[in-house]
């Protein structure tokens, strides 16, 4: 799926976990998310254990999707989606720093609906933190609107819902 972004032509498409640049995404997700939360520089083994702690094994057909971004033909993103009955959730989605403020944050949104759409959601749920207030306003300015909690992952905050 291409989307027109910032500056040039956005490319979204579904990759497994495990091939080296959805796994190159992953990693970086992870990096920045566990620095975040510590506020501090990363230790040895912590990226390795928030992903061990929260695989994304699931995020594969039938039960969900990976999705890998490129701008201007380099790897720049990635989101992925997880499958309940009648609606998705949304996760990982990550935009590298260096891309950020190009429209890649709105392409993934976009790629995660129409394949929620696709496998027949009528809305995409998704939790995160109170330090990611990048993240929280990227969902406002696209539709998603907080909800109570529907989860109970000790990590998550706010909750967020857009109707599809």
């Amino acid at each position: 799926m291409t989307t027109t972004g910032f500056q040039a032509a956005w490319v979204v498409d579904p990759a497994r976990p495990d091939q080296p640049d959805a796994a190159t995404m992953l990693w970086e997700y992870y990096e920045e998310i566990v620095a975040r939360y510590h506020r501090r520089p990363l230790r040895a083994g912590e990226v390795e254990a928030a992903m061990a702690e929260f695989p994304s094994d699931d995020l594969v057909a039938p039960t969900g999707i990976f999705l890998v971004a490129r701008h201007e033909g380099g790897l720049a993103g990635c989101a992925g989606l997880r499958f309940r009955p009648g609606w998705a959730e949304l996760t990982r989605v990550y935009v590298r720093p260096q891309r950020r403020g190009r429209g890649g944050g709105a392409a993934l949104l976009a790629a995660a609906e129409a394949r929620a759409r696709s496998a027949g959601a009528d809305r995409i749920r998704l939790d995160t933190r109170s330090d990611l207030v990048e993240a929280r306003a990227l969902y406002a300015r696209h539709g998603y609107v907080e909800i109570p909690a529907y989860s109970r992952d000790e990590y998550a905050e706010h909750w967020f819902e857009k109707l599809l």
